[in-house]
């Protein structure tokens, strides 16, 4: 990774403007800030030596806050004939003890002065010449200059010779013989060749250290010498083509040598005329072969689910979309959520290496190559024989036992719950695609009873098109004002007075009707347009409910609240917004959201609750009893309230079960301190024994169905107990 950032910060030198054109302090500006960037270095120094007074001066320094003090005080050249001489022999000087090192002795003070410990000085030479030195500074105790960082720090010190070279206002030979020195000593290949003999006129050194082709095997042969044109004929000449036009050209190939081992390039073609009229093409390439190795080790890694070693959802996905035909089975874990926030996610990930174990069993033994891990908890197979039906029926039914048997997680046994839904995609490759029609299924499988196995058909598909209908229409109903809340009375069985109402929507559909939340609440979280119709209920909620305080009418209002609205992160500013605007009674307002949805995060739940509490809001858990909370998360909520579900009142009269269920939570909420309601109350039997039992408040039909405001305004009126 380290060559490879390095690779990219010469290029961006290389291929910089200021490079190209000799603007040496724009270069020695990108250069010393690079370096700090990407170096472990406190200072970064360019200096360049000045041919009237043979002194360094300081072009650029990076940090620049240090700038006056280092022009004052480094040494010159001419009190430190050791320091140059050793630039001169070995072109660089690598300390990681500056102040007792020999070969800089003469800059002791320096160092000394600025708490430098280790020092990489490291010559801009043209032709033999010092031209300046850059200079890279350590002030605390570190690992040894690697040979990265020198070779490195010696490739921005040739872009910098090369960017002096241009500079210098030499006569043409020189500035030639500037040149190809600093080509000779440069990482990067270099070439010449003559557009209109096709020949080559030069190359540098560094083609034969890539390539182990020597330079006499090349220069003044034909182009189709090179390994590009016998490798990559027809890509060669195009390139050869362009330059001749006038275009450049910029390719990655991969070449193999003559030992058999492989590499790649990246180069650059470009045509440049003579003052004499004649067309070159001068060709740069870098090697590229370690970046293409590591990116070849990121495209392995991302084909790969790193946890189960299967295909990942990316290359399932692109395999699907060349399948004309065959079957896909999708298998998703019910419950496993819970499973993880339960038994922790360690053993969850036990779980999901077991499941894919298996998948990848039942695949061998049916000979079937595509099996993926395409989401948390949910696995893809991709059987591409077309069989007969019953054969494929047979199959998925074989996956699904395998896969449901129990998993031995530490000393328990615990039971996979799957789900399995298989798609034809010869059948459907016209209309849907196939992970979508297996998606559409699987939520299907996932509420049968018994073995949950679906196969996709048409009458799915009708279903599906019906719920992207309503889910047109819920857009065009948010903005159309196509809602209103309907309101049912809650009772205090003590006091026999009507002390609550819970906000209830129905939605006032165009073509189908006053539709019930069942028709649509499901749809509109799965889209996430709940949080918009959620919204809007608790606005519409509490300006009813200020209306009635203004009227002296004392009861309090409770609405619903998705998970989605509940943890989408604006819930507690849309809450004190509307307390603030309505100026609504504390504990008047009191919002409830189901068992299931707060076990969700424990953690965020529990830090809103009490947010909430704290602007004087009730929270209230619904359908208690249908869900997996503990005493123990009760205990940490500030939950004012618990609304029984209706599921256990319904069968208070038959069921001796039932009846021990609500006891038991009337006699916990009891020791908690907290409230209690019980929904879907529809005898006088059920009535009674909930009073008998000290249960707080009820609702239900033997009441009042959900009225409209004006109706329940009117049913309070009735009322001869209500205040």
């Amino acid at each position: 990774m380290k060559k490879h950032r390095y690779q990219k910060l010469l290029e961006q030198i290389v291929n910089s403007e200021a490079k190209q054109v000799g603007d040496f302090h724009a270069t020695a500006k990108m250069s010393t800030e690079l370096l700090f960037e990407q170096l472990d270095v406190s200072r970064v120094v360019i200096s360049g030596l000045s041919e009237l007074t043979n002194t360094l001066e300081t072009v650029y320094t990076e940090p620049v806050i240090a700038l006056n003090v280092a022009l004052q005080s480094r040494p010159q050249p001419l009190a430190c004939p050791i320091f140059v001489e050793e630039l001169r022999v070995n072109r660089h000087v690598a300390s990681d003890n500056c102040v007792e090192d020999c070969r800089l002795i003469e800059l002791n003070g320096y160092y000394q002065q600025h708490d430098v410990k280790a020092a990489l000085e490291v010559a801009i030479r043209i032709n033999g010449h010092l031209e300046g030195v850059l200079s890279l500074e350590r002030d605390t105790e570190t690992p040894a200059w690697q040979d990265s960082e020198i070779q490195l720090a010696s490739q921005v010190a040739d872009q910098l010779a090369l960017t002096l070279a241009t500079q210098y206002s030499y006569d043409k030979d020189e500035r030639l013989k500037l040149f190809l020195s600093a080509t000779e000593q440069s990482d990067q290949i270099m070439m010449v060749v003559n557009l209109s003999t096709a020949c080559i006129e030069y190359v540098n050194h560094a083609h034969f250290e890539l390539t182990h082709i020597p330079n006499d095997q090349i220069i003044g042969r034909p182009v189709q010498v090179l390994e590009f044109f016998k490798q990559f004929p027809e890509k060669a000449e195009s390139v050869l083509a362009k330059a001749r036009a006038g275009e450049s050209s910029e390719e990655e190939i991969r070449l193999v040598r003559r030992d058999g081992s492989d590499y790649w390039v990246r180069l650059s073609v470009k045509r440049f005329i003579s003052e004499r009229g004649n067309h070159f093409a001068l060709i740069n390439a870098d090697n590229c072969t370690e970046q293409h190795l590591h990116q070849s080790e990121l495209e392995r890694l991302a084909w790969r689910c790193t946890l189960t070693g299967l295909f990942n959802r990316t290359h399932f996905g692109r395999v699907l979309d060349k399948a004309k035909e065959g079957h896909l089975v999708l298998i998703d874990l019910r419950g496993f959520k819970r499973f993880n926030d339960t038994y922790g996610h360690a053993n969850g990930d036990l779980m999901l290496i077991e499941v894919a174990r298996r998948i990848r069993h039942f695949a061998d033994i049916n000979h079937i190559a595509e099996i993926a891990r395409i989401g948390s908890d949910e696995f893809a197979v991709l059987i591409a024989d077309s069989c007969d039906v019953n054969v494929i029926n047979a199959l998925i039914e074989r996956l699904y036992r395998q896969v449901e048997l129990p998993v031995s997680i530490g000393t328990e046994q615990i039971e996979p719950k799957p789900a399995l839904a298989s798609v034809d995609i010869a059948s459907i490759e016209q209309l849907f695609p196939a992970l979508t029609c297996a998606d559409i299924a699987l939520q299907y499988a996932k509420n049968k009873q018994g073995d949950a196995i679906q196969v996709f058909n048409s009458a799915l598909l009708n279903a599906f098109k019906e719920d992207a209908e309503i889910e047109r229409d819920l857009a065009v109903a948010i903005k159309g004002r196509q809602f209103e809340l309907y309101y049912q009375p809650l009772k205090d069985l003590k006091k026999k007075t009507y002390i609550g109402a819970e906000a209830l929507i129905r939605w006032h559909h165009p073509k189908k009707g006053v539709l019930y939340p069942g028709a649509f609440i499901d749809i509109a979280e799965q889209t996430g347009l709940i949080t918009d119709i959620g919204a809007w209920v608790l606005e519409a909620a509490c300006k009813q409910l200020n209306l009635w305080q203004h009227r002296q009418i004392d009861i309090s209002m409770h609405v619903n609240v998705s998970a989605r609205q509940f943890f989408s992160g604006t819930l507690f500013e849309q809450v004190w917004e509307l307390i603030g605007r309505y100026k609504l009674t504390p504990q008047s307002l009191i919002l409830e959201i189901t068992e299931t949805e707060l076990m969700e995060d424990i953690r965020l739940a529990t830090n809103l609750c009490n947010e909430l509490a704290e602007l004087g809001v009730g929270l209230a858990i619904d359908d208690f009893g249908t869900g997996y909370s503990s005493m123990r998360y009760l205990k940490q909520f500030p939950i004012s309230k618990l609304k029984i579900d209706r599921s256990f009142i319904s069968d208070l009269s038959v069921s001796h079960e039932s009846r021990e269920i609500v006891s038991a939570i009337i006699a916990m909420a009891s020791a908690l301190n907290i409230s209690l309601t019980a929904e879907g109350v529809e005898t006088k039997e059920q009535e009674l024994f909930l009073a008998e039992h000290h249960c707080h408040q009820a609702q239900g039909f033997l009441y009042s169905p959900a009225l409209r405001v004006s109706e329940f305004g009117e049913f309070l009126a009735e009322s001869t107990v209500v205040h």
